[in-house]
């Protein structure tokens, strides 16, 4: 017997809600074709007219549609429906005041707790969020959840939590939508691909603005694909804009290119507003310094005019701000409960019109304004990758201000803002998280994956993209924010200094490179050639690689000449102008530095120095002596050929005997167990340094690999950690003054100093060096002061050096 019409349009509703979207479309063909119900014969039109929208062809979506509800003689209930129906597509087409006024109609029309009411505050909350009518979307989707518990409806239960997250996230609030979203994912994903895309281009979202910008625009990118492959070309285009705003924020040319990609598909849908949103994406892009040609006046008014029309009035703000930047005329009013972007925005063309016009100390008070703006939104985080985020939300004001400290050429100015820098992304102190069972379950699995996967690029893998997020999230709901740590000026700076010990704070103003060189009686600027120091940095990390692996013969003393050249320009241009006669020294340096091998210039041989996060941390942290005593703690990890003898060196110096962890017994769970019963842990191990998200960087161990979110879980961490592990002393430079790496993850668990290379070091060099590290720690030596004088004593020109407090 024949399927009925009322059961084949179920059907194409199931298929169209699963984006099986030729099964609904033949379902909904043969569905109307057995029924002369008036009615059900609507209803189905509506359904096809969705399904007509997601497959590309909304015009004639929207002209079934209204053909519809031009009948005569149709219930209300079904009125109400269509009309709910037809506000969607206008509103995927950009059309915001005229989709807002469907959708109303329609939930105003229905009297019963339907699904189809709260897909139609489904929908209207959407429109809310492209309008940031934050509130009343909030309050459309809890209506909504509301309903679809009621009914049992769970597949749109998890599409309608997922989207309270995406208003968390526009917000601000990045914990909960990226908890909100990874909860209901599963649900999702087991309704089809396509929604597990859809919810993966909301979830880049939350990656984009938590500085995850590698991870969010691969993510992207494959979404897109997907979109494109099941001919869903307004989604494509969604996509595609959201990766040209990800790029606006470092490649301009990029971003200019993708917007206008996603432009002309917005185009020949007919979206006008979504073409309005991809053009002011390529504008902005032109605006900036990244392209070659700058829009015109008229294109900027056009477009924002046009945005307007379609009701998203904040970014038409956005573009007119950014147009106005480099001065001429009034900037637009913005009020102060908009969007936290909107208001940045507004410091950010100050700032830069100041700077234009001659007027430092205004650019300065316009940069200040906006970071502590932004300050008050990182408070509430804890979460490492969290605060690092404000790096990249706050880059072009701690530039601007960073540029405009400059030019006035006063040391103190430029002293607090390059702590101002250095301070932004750690000024949080963590509140540690208790300890979180599934967590370390989830790290577990990962571990075993990781070494299933080994030899090929284990991230791509579904399961530990799984993991992965499961992971992340739950470190970044658990972390809390435990109290801010204030940052220090220059005078209480030089209060802090003797006549042994200076200051030397690189600053890079995103043109130019200078140092404010700090001691206890003066305090002095020192320009440096930018140009020199990028010169002798191309090509350094391949040299020194090459030099550690490159041992005797010929070759090496061809690596070693340029190695040397390399390391003398470095030395002449950041340390000789700067050096002074200072015994001990405390660096702070932009990301453009993190390549520096300090401890290997000729100017440096012999002293003590510890690259601090900021000054105002190294201050904090001089809470008294190095803490060691009997708590002493070593682990030698696998494949490691001198890694038994380097710690057995090492422990005895310490003449007891303290805790040795060898092959087997070095797992994971005994090494975390040991950094909790220690105040110095050494660990030498293979190390690797994951970019797209330092806190996958670890080292391997018996059993897999110690990732930096497993630090998270060791209740007290160590006073002194020893990292003998190639790489894990490297950091990702992001968004300018940020860097971010395993060094990182220990110091922000709490650890005050951390002895780790940024390269590759032979293993007799690590052995024998870091063995007389440790007979200086014994007898007494601070670790800045151990390491200098182990260099010494060996001969061994190494890469090692001291990060935090090392003194």
């Amino acid at each position: 017997m024949p399927l009925s019409a009322q059961e084949l349009h179920r059907r194409g509703v199931e298929a169209a809600n699963s984006r099986r979207f030729a099964a609904a479309r033949r379902a909904l063909t043969t569905a109307s074709a057995r029924t002369d119900d008036p009615d059900l014969r609507a209803r189905i039109d509506g359904t096809r007219a969705y399904v007509l929208a997601q497959t590309g062809e909304p015009a004639e979506a929207e002209r079934l549609c209204r053909d519809a509800l031009d009948r005569e003689g149709l219930r209300d209930e079904t009125v109400a429906v269509l009309s709910g129906q037809l506000g969607t597509l206008l509103m995927h087409s950009g059309r915001l005041d005229e989709a807002e006024t469907m959708l109303t109609r329609s939930i105003d029309a229905m009297r019963t707790e339907t699904t189809e009411l709260a897909n139609c505050l489904m929908n209207r909350s959407m429109l809310r969020m492209q309008q940031h009518q934050l509130e009343a979307c909030i309050s459309d989707l809890q209506r909504a959840v509301a309903v679809y518990e009621a009914n049992g409806d769970e597949e749109p239960l998890a599409e309608a939590r997922h989207n309270l997250g995406y208003a968390a996230l526009l917000g601000g609030d990045l914990v909960t939508a990226l908890a909100l979203m990874t909860r209901s994912r599963p649900t999702l994903a087991a309704t089809s691909d396509l929604a597990a895309a859809i919810s993966d281009l909301d979830r880049a979202e939350v990656l984009r603005d938590a500085g995850l910008t590698t991870e969010a625009e691969a993510l992207l990118g494959r979404v897109a694909v997907q979109f494109g492959a099941q001919r869903m070309r307004q989604a494509r285009g969604e996509a595609e804009l959201h990766l040209a705003r990800s790029l606006l924020r470092h490649d301009a040319t990029a971003a200019e290119r993708t917007a206008r990609t996603a432009a002309r598909r917005f185009a020949a849908l007919g979206s006008a507003g979504w073409e309005a949103r991809a053009d002011a994406v390529r504008l902005e892009a032109g605006l900036s310094a990244g392209t070659r040609t700058r829009p015109d006046d008229d294109e900027v008014r056009r477009t924002a005019s046009a945005l307007d029309r379609s009701g998203l009035r904040t970014e038409a703000t956005a573009l007119r701000l950014s147009a106005r930047r480099e001065g001429g005329g009034r900037l637009p009013t913005v009020a102060d409960d908009a969007p936290a972007p909107l208001r940045l925005r507004v410091h950010e063309v100050r700032a830069a019109r100041a700077a234009s016009a001659g007027r430092p100390r205004d650019a300065l008070r316009a940069a200040a304004e906006g970071l502590d703006l932004l300050a008050g939104w990182q408070q509430s985080f804890g979460a490492l990758d969290l605060q690092a985020s404000v790096a990249m939300q706050g880059s072009e004001l701690v530039f601007a201000g960073l540029t405009a400290a400059a030019r006035t050429r006063d040391p103190e100015t430029l002293f607090a803002w390059s702590e101002r820098a250095r301070h932004l992304s750690q000024q949080v102190a963590p509140l540690r998280p208790p300890h979180d069972d599934a967590l370390a379950t989830d790290l577990a699995e990962l571990r075993m994956l990781r070494a299933d996967l080994a030899g090929q690029d284990w991230t791509t893998d579904a399961r530990v993209r799984v993991l992965r997020d499961r992971v992340r999230e739950r470190q970044w709901s658990s972390t809390r924010s435990g109290g801010t740590r204030e940052r220090i000026n220059l005078a209480a700076t030089t209060a802090l200094l003797d006549a042994d010990t200076a200051v030397l704070a690189y600053v890079f103003t995103g043109t130019a490179l200078h140092c404010v060189v700090v001691t206890a009686s003066t305090a002095r600027i020192v320009d440096l050639s930018l140009s020199l120091v990028q010169s002798a940095l191309d090509g350094l990390r391949a040299d020194l690689d090459v030099a550690a692996l490159t041992r005797g013969g010929p070759m090496a003393e061809v690596i070693a000449r340029s190695l040397d050249a390399r390391l003398a320009l470095l030395d002449a241009e950041l340390l000789a102008p700067v050096r002074g006669s200072a015994r001990q020294l405390v660096v702070t340096s932009p990301g453009i530095l993190a390549g520096v091998p300090w401890a290997m210039l000729p100017g440096m041989h012999g002293t003590p120095f510890t690259l601090a996060t900021s000054v105002s941390r190294w201050s904090g942290d001089r809470r008294g002596p190095h803490e060691t005593g009997d708590r002493i703690g070593f682990a030698a990890g696998p494949r490691v050929p001198r890694a038994g003898e380097e710690i057995q060196q090492a422990a005895a110096a310490w003449g007891a005997s303290p805790v040795q962890l060898h092959g087997a017994e070095a797992t994971v769970s005994a090494v975390t167990t040991l950094a909790g019963s220690t105040d110095l842990l050494h660990i030498a191990a293979h190390g690797r340094h994951a970019v797209d998200n330092p806190l996958f960087s670890g080292f391997e161990l018996a059993d897999g690999t110690l990732f930096g979110y497993d630090v998270d879980l060791i209740p007290t961490v160590p006073d002194t950690v020893i990292l003998s592990a190639c790489e894990l002393g490297r950091s990702s430079v992001r968004w300018g003054e940020e860097a971010l790496g395993m060094t990182r993850v220990w110091l922000h668990a709490g650890t005050r100093c951390v002895i780790a290379a940024p390269v590759v070091v032979p293993d007799d060099v690590a052995c024998e060096l870091l063995g007389a590290v440790h007979g200086e720690l014994a007898a007494g030596a601070t670790p800045a002061a151990a390491l200098a004088a182990a260099s010494v004593s060996t001969g061994h020109r190494a890469p090692f050096q001291c990060h935090g407090s090392g003194f």
